[in-house]
């Protein structure tokens, strides 16, 4: 009986080490370029608005080896993002939710030089004609803008629903 045992426990571990052969390599997470495509962002942020005032304050940071996590805070909203690129379907990708209930998911990518996300094409909006846009543009100064632009009208009309310039905060320096 031992013998049987012994012989079944070889096969099988046989048969593991040949299917472990056969299975072709796993490209490594966060391995593809455009996974790196938002890393401008990161950092420690004093946002202002056009008029000079501040808005808030933002705090970006990796995790996951590629996932950036966001933390914002205003005088009247906190919240919070989570964003990643999303290799299966090549596009990048964010969630955000914050303290007034507000739950925003946006998707997109690098459009001329800068990242561009939007909820136009998400599944299980109330509103289809309802589309917020927002794209983040490094400038060559080291600032980055936010535009956020709302549609009511499914995109023939936008209005900006909020304008920052990203100044790195003296908090902290890139990397």
């Amino acid at each position: 009986m031992k013998g049987l045992a012994m012989a079944l426990s070889v096969t099988m571990i046989g048969f593991a080490l040949t299917a472990a052969a056969q299975t072709p390599p796993q490209p490594k997470p966060c391995s593809e370029t455009e996974s790196r495509q938002f890393d401008f962002w990161i950092g420690d942020w004093d946002v202002y608005v056009p008029s000079g005032k501040l808005a808030g304050t933002n705090h970006i940071e990796r995790l996951y080896g590629c996932m950036l996590h966001e933390s914002w805070k205003s005088a009247s909203v906190e919240g919070q993002s989570f964003n990643g690129f999303d290799a299966t379907r090549g596009l990048w990708h964010q969630t955000w939710i914050d303290s007034t209930g507000t739950v925003l998911v946006i998707e997109g990518g690098m459009r001329k030089g800068s990242m561009s996300m939007s909820d136009r094409d998400i599944p299980g909006k109330k509103d289809a004609r309802q589309v917020n846009e927002i794209t983040w543009t490094p400038n060559p100064d080291g600032s980055v803008r936010q535009h956020w632009r709302v549609s009511a009208d499914g995109g023939k009309t936008w209005t900006t629903s909020f304008d920052g310039k990203y100044v790195r905060s003296a908090r902290t320096q890139p990397k």
